[in-house]
């Protein structure tokens, strides 16, 4: 193995500005992998700060981007500029890392530029999210190629799952050995179950009753219209808590709210918070839900479902990509299966799958002794394969590979 004492690290989300399971990834990995090596992060965003091993710094947009284009091209072009940006400035390390199609051109420049071999991680893939084109346009063919790009010109690939890997040696021309499957993390000390109930009251979610909660963006892929149309379904008891914002469009905002207004009318107990909370209130959120549901019709991990595990809550979730990685059906939650219309991440049967939803959602709420049961064997599968600790040691024995083929290559 190479020696590595350093990686860069190239990201969009890093907190404060994190709205997604890759930015909980980087912010976590970065900080376990800083008790091994020195670490350096460049973001999107204006931080910039040193903390023992780990350095983070913020790169702003151009703002020329803006001007005189169209709306929907103008998120790949700010990816594009702040790439350049990221790659220009003097790289030290020994291996550089990307994650998210935002950054990896930047690490491919980085590459060329300062001779570093290069390491991805693919937390999605634009050729599975083709919703996309709604929200970008033609942008959407730009942030493909910069992700193609990156991916291909790797020197190691990493998927966040058994089934994200299969993906990649589809879509992309990626030799089979280049692509290694490491999972996603959790710290497990800090999402735990908690007694406090403040921010329940605040939002109005009364802690007596039960309810079912979901958590996440408003977008196709994250699937919460099938949750809300299986409000009709659910069993009246139960209290609906939307944990939701950020909609990707206008129409898909639009088509949320009409349809939670549809069905809350003469169904009490239906609460859509419309932002993203607080990791201190989500933590709540989890601890007193009575299921968690993840309903995606795309999800390469589903790190959502292991913040819901880790605060003892079953989960029922669609039975899609890395999802059976991590919720294990009939010990830690429900999966429902889901059948795409092909080409395309509609369901063929839509309110099929809503049904079957509030089935498995009804199912648990119904029976406290498999709740608890389910909640339980949840918190030890998280406390067992999925620390931050564990993950970090695994990714950097691949820096120390990547970093030792390199050098060997240039003699």
């Amino acid at each position: 193995m190479g020696d590595v004492q350093k990686v860069t690290i190239f990201t969009n989300e890093y907190p404060p500005h994190v709205y997604g399971g890759a930015g909980v990834h980087v912010e976590y990995l970065s900080r376990a992998l800083a008790q091994l090596i020195q670490v350096e992060v460049r973001c999107f965003g204006d931080q910039d700060h040193q903390e023992g091993n780990l350095r983070v710094k913020g790169y702003v947009g151009w703002d020329e981007v803006r001007r005189n284009t169209d709306p929907r091209f103008i998120g790949a072009l700010d990816a594009l500029s702040r790439s350049l940006a990221m790659a220009k400035d003097t790289i030290d390390a020994e291996v550089v890392h990307c994650h998210t199609w935002y950054t990896d051109l930047a690490g491919f420049w980085a590459r060329l530029l300062w001779n570093v071999p290069l390491v991805v991680t693919i937390h999605s893939l634009e050729p599975l999210r083709p919703w996309k084109a709604e929200q970008l346009g033609a942008g959407y063919q730009l942030s493909s190629w910069m992700e193609r790009t990156g991916i291909e010109h790797a020197d190691a690939v990493i998927a966040v799952s058994r089934s994200t890997r299969e993906d990649v040696l589809r879509h992309f021309a990626v030799p089979p050995e280049r692509v290694h499957v490491i999972h996603n993390g959790i710290d497990a000390d800090e999402y735990r179950k908690t007694h406090a109930v403040d921010a329940l009251v605040r939002y109005g979610i009364d802690p007596a009753r039960p309810y079912v909660l979901f958590v996440g963006r408003i977008t196709r892929q994250k699937g919460i219209i099938h949750l809300v149309n299986a409000i009709p379904y659910l069993d009246p008891a139960l209290q609906v808590v939307l944990c939701a914002g950020a909609p990707d469009t206008e129409e898909i905002g639009r088509e949320m709210t009409e349809r939670v207004a549809a069905v809350s009318s003469g169904r009490p107990g239906v609460i859509w918070i419309q932002e993203m909370l607080p990791r201190r209130e989500v933590i709540q959120l989890y601890s007193h839900a009575t299921v968690f549901c993840c309903p995606s019709v795309y999800e390469p991990f589903g790190i959502i479902n292991l913040e819901a595990m880790a605060c003892e809550t079953p989960v029922v979730a669609s039975n899609v990509g890395g999802i059976p990685e991590v919720v294990v059906p009939g010990e830690t939650g429900f999966l429902v299966d889901l059948e795409l219309k092909p080409g395309t991440f509609e369901p063929i049967d839509q309110d099929g799958f809503s049904r079957a939803l509030a089935e498995a959602i009804n199912r648990i709420a119904r029976d406290p002794v498999l709740r608890k049961r389910m909640g339980q064997a949840g918190r030890r599968r998280v406390e067992e394969h999925f620390s931050w600790a564990a993950i970090a040691r695994r990714t950097l024995d691949l820096y120390r590979d990547v970093a030792a083929a390199a050098r060997q290559a240039s003699g």
